[in-house]
């Protein structure tokens, strides 16, 4: 829409053709009003809007932005937790710009954004990052959001349970069940009946329904995972069709390995597979480097649970700080070979 002022005021969303089982992976907010979100199938959004114009990712663009808007970032504050290409936590308490007021550097931030990556931007200021990531999703698409200290405590009581941090759609559904609509119909649950129906998370809901949060901005969020998935279109009919798909799969991991300067890292191996009927199933073992042998032993223990044609499969590594892999190698040395098998339940959050 910046580069292209024709699209604008139309319905448009980024992703994959919906004849080889594409996803959306975001649209405008004219594509938002017909239903249509970001993981849905570009099937499915087409249908809700048939005068949908999906274009294809251009990431190159999307990474020299990112780059545009974390430098404006760090220009305010060294303490930058990135979440995404373009959305991040910022800590300002200390930040001698605009006389510390954390409102004027949002707002110089957001215009400086405008100013030199030519989009808008939205932006919440809060004491916490969780009150302030729902305080950046209030004046969507091109504003702005403060919540005070003294102001928190209302503001969260009035939140649907729907927007706490960690609650998804099935736990929002137990939640509705249970008589549970607001945070401050939370409030009235002592902790022990919240972990008594959710678990130890009622400890953490305990708190964030009374907009309690104290995780601090972290600087150095350490990626978990690399790994590479292609959804097939038709399905992949049996096993040996889908050992004939690995080597494809495993070049492209090797190459968002290098790129990402994490073969030191790597400390457990992965396959994952989606089936025609949508099950999904995790296998793992532990490993230090990339092996078609052993992915393809996973790829037949996975495959084996449900025996059906598959719709998609990845491939990945798991990562882990480089003195705990050097421990693992060295315990793996005097250890027999295990799989260590993870199974993803796809009714799960």
């Amino acid at each position: 829409m910046r580069d292209d002022p024709s699209l604008r005021g139309r319905p448009l969303a980024v992703g994959g053709r919906p004849d080889q089982r594409g996803v959306v992976a975001t649209c405008n907010y004219e594509a938002r009003r017909f239903g249509i979100h970001s993981a849905m199938a570009t099937a499915q959004a087409m249908k809700l809007c048939p005068g949908l114009l999906v274009i294809p990712p251009a990431m190159e663009k999307y990474r020299i932005a990112s780059r545009q808007i974390m430098d404006i970032y760090r220009d305010y504050t060294e303490l930058v937790e990135p979440l995404s290409l373009d959305e991040a936590y910022l800590d300002v308490s200390d930040s001698p710009h605009c006389k510390g007021s954390a409102t004027l550097i949002a707002q110089e931030i957001r215009q400086r954004i405008f100013d030199t990556v030519g989009i808008t931007a939205s932006a919440g200021v809060a004491p916490n990052k969780f009150v302030a990531k729902i305080a950046s999703d209030w004046n969507k698409p091109d504003g702005l959001f403060l919540v005070r200290p003294d102001e928190v405590d209302a503001f969260v009581a009035a939140l649907p349970v729907k927007k706490l941090y960690g609650v998804g759609k099935v736990t929002a559904e137990k939640m509705h069940r249970l008589g549970l609509q607001t945070c401050g119909d939370m409030r009235e649950w002592s902790i022990e009946r919240l972990t008594e129906h959710f678990g130890s998370f009622g400890y953490r809901l305990h708190k964030l329904c009374r907009g309690i949060d104290e995780r601090e901005v972290n600087t150095s969020r350490e990626r978990k995972s690399i790994s590479t998935e292609e959804t097939y279109t038709p399905d992949v009919p049996d096993l040996d069709a889908c050992l004939r798909l690995l080597p494809d799969l495993y070049e492209h991991l090797l190459g968002r390995i290098k790129r990402n300067g994490a073969e030191k890292f790597i400390n457990k191996l992965f396959v994952k597979i989606k089936f025609s009927d949508f099950q999904q199933t995790t296998v793992e073992c532990v490993g230090y480097a990339p092996h078609i042998p052993t992915f393809a032993r996973l790829m037949e223990t996975g495959w084996a649970r449900a025996s059906r044609p598959v719709r998609l499969l990845g491939v990945g590594v798991r990562l882990s700080d480089t003195e705990i892999v050097e421990q693992l190698r060295l315990f793996e040395d005097a250890l027999p070979a295990a799989i260590v098998e993870a199974v993803s339940d796809p009714t799960t959050e």
